[in-house]
């Protein structure tokens, strides 16, 4: 099955907020995201039948081995993409917005060159 980019956000937020948090819970969730708690519980009910999270007894969210390649790739994608824009002259909130938008949809070889062209600028 595909996952909706709806889907990578939220394993993009369970992995941001495990990152500075450690531990993530769906209320976390909603308040990063700003959705609400039946929204966020149907992800997470769907992401859990899908295999790319575990819910423990206490609440607490993890990804899975499935759902943290996902996650890092997409904000993996997000930071690179938005570095890049900031580089070109891109203010920063217009830079995180539409590389929020393009991480989704960008294809893999276009996100490589744009990662080399990168790399190439720093130097």
């Amino acid at each position: 099955m595909t996952l909706l980019e709806s889907g990578e956000m939220y394993l993009e937020t369970i992995l941001i907020l495990s990152r500075e948090n450690g531990f993530v819970r769906a209320v976390d969730i909603g308040d990063y995201m700003g959705y609400s708690k039946p929204s966020v519980s149907r992800a997470m009910g769907l992401l859990k039948g899908d295999g790319y999270i575990t819910v423990s007894k206490d609440g607490g969210i993890e990804l899975t081995e499935k759902g943290r390649l996902i996650a890092e790739k997409i904000y993996s994608r997000h930071t690179k993409l938005t570095e890049f824009f900031k580089i070109i002259g891109v203010d920063s909130e217009t830079a995180t917005d539409d590389a929020c938008r393009i991480e989704h949809v960008i294809s893999d070889k276009t996100f490589n060159a744009l990662c080399k062209h990168l790399d190439e600028m720093r130097r």
